[in-house]
């Protein structure tokens, strides 16, 4: 063998045995102390090594990197052979998020609504028996509104009503998976009466027994539209359930002809009131019609419905009527009237298609029919418009759906 072979060779082996001794080295097994402390830092790496984990298993909802996460319950933390000792969710600015810890502290949740379009970021920490800790993060962000729609409902919640008042849920998507997102939403009345619920178009549907609510109940409106797909990439966020009393049994009676408005309570007359419906050639809608708003005062411009002069103007912007209550989504009102003479109610009708009733400007006087009928009334009651002569009102055009019959309704319904 050359020099030069023998070199080579050596070289060869040194190489190896290093990487014999440096494989040695790392794995613990040699009883030699090195000449650079390394003993000491050794013997912590041991003793972390052999020291067991924690127990506890925390498990953070939604997964870490979600999203589209549901605002309602989605997020929340819970623990296995272990118990929480401390959970935090921040907004991605840092902000704060109130949540509680459940009595046995095995899980946690927030307690305010989350918001949508929002990243949140939680952090668990947990210790198991032996007082070992475990600690979990997680990052998440809530559903856009673009891919999620809510129900605008009425009545409000704890609200008294009257015998005529619909649940009207307005979408704020259209809706093309009408049977999942009916299923989703339950109308319930402790009366007993069956409620049938009934779509007018993509995105609003109402809801109401047969015949007018029964004085004295109570009806509950349940949303469990969590997760409900409406629309393909579009889904429901709402989990709520609402409760609205009926009231009294009052129903009035407006005759265009005799130019009269009986007001009845379960079924009786309790007051006659002299009116001034819409003139011949701006009759009021007929039908069936329910109080949706009460207004004190408010304007009214007949620009906002159609009535204008020859210069665009309103045919008439009266910036103080009293004591008016909405009957139709185009603007039919039964409302006080101070500017026509004592002498047109009961027997003329001269208005744009409302009705009117005698009242005086700034609504301050008690004792006028306006003041008497409208405090009087609820939202939900009901005011029956007859002999006008014109068409009845369409069953959309307001919370009117009480003009179709009940298989009319009822053939709305998705379910």
């Amino acid at each position: 063998m050359t020099d030069s072979k023998r070199r080579n060779g050596l070289m060869v082996a040194s190489a190896l045995l290093g990487g014999v001794l440096a494989l040695t080295g790392c794995s613990g097994g040699g009883h030699s102390k090195a000449s650079d402390g390394g003993d000491s830092s050794q013997a912590k790496a041991d003793e972390a090594a052999a020291k067991k984990s924690s127990e506890a298993q925390i498990t953070i909802t939604p997964k870490d990197g979600s999203d589209n996460a549901s605002i309602n319950n989605s997020a929340g933390v819970t623990v296995a052979k272990g118990t929480l000792t401390g959970v935090t969710m921040t907004t991605q600015d840092g902000k704060a998020v109130a949540g509680q810890l459940s009595a046995d502290r095995k899980s946690w949740k927030p307690t305010v609504q989350l918001q949508r379009s929002t990243t949140y970021k939680i952090a668990a920490e947990a210790k198991d028996a032996q007082g070992r800790i475990a600690n979990e993060n997680a990052s998440f962000t809530t559903v856009a509104p673009a891919h999620s729609f809510i129900g605008t409902f009425t009545p409000d919640n704890g609200a008294t009503v009257g015998v005529g008042m619909p649940v009207s849920i307005n979408f704020d998507k259209a809706i093309t998976n009408k049977a999942a997102v009916q299923k989703g939403i339950t109308v319930t009345s402790s009366s007993g009466q069956e409620v049938a619920c009934h779509w007018f178009n993509a995105n609003r549907m109402d809801c109401r027994p047969e015949q007018y609510w029964k004085a004295g109940s109570t009806v509950t409106l349940k949303l469990a539209l969590d997760g409900v797909e409406g629309a393909p990439g579009i889904t429901g966020i709402q989990q709520k359930t609402v409760t609205f009393h009926i009231g009294r049994n009052q129903v009035s009676y407006v005759d265009a002809k005799t130019k009269q408005m009986k007001v009845t309570q379960d079924g009786k007359v309790v007051k006659t009131i002299p009116i001034s419906a819409g003139a011949p050639d701006h009759t009021t809608y007929e039908g069936q019609m329910v109080i949706s708003e009460k207004f004190k005062q408010t304007r009214m411009n007949g620009a906002t419905v159609g009535f204008k002069d020859s210069d665009g103007k309103g045919e008439y912007d009266i910036k103080d009527v009293p004591h008016a209550m909405r009957l139709t989504n185009s603007g039919t009102f039964i409302h006080g009237n101070y500017w026509g003479a004592p002498s047109v109610f009961g027997s003329a009708n001269t208005s744009h298609g409302c009705i009117g009733l005698q009242d005086v400007k700034g609504a301050g006087d008690a004792n006028m029919p306006a003041a008497w009928f409208y405090s009087n009334s609820l939202v939900g009651d009901v005011v029956v418009v007859q002999n006008t002569g014109d068409k009845t009102v369409a069953p959309d055009n307001g919370l009117n759906g009480w003009n179709m019959s009940w298989a009319q309704w009822k053939a709305g319904s998705a379910a």
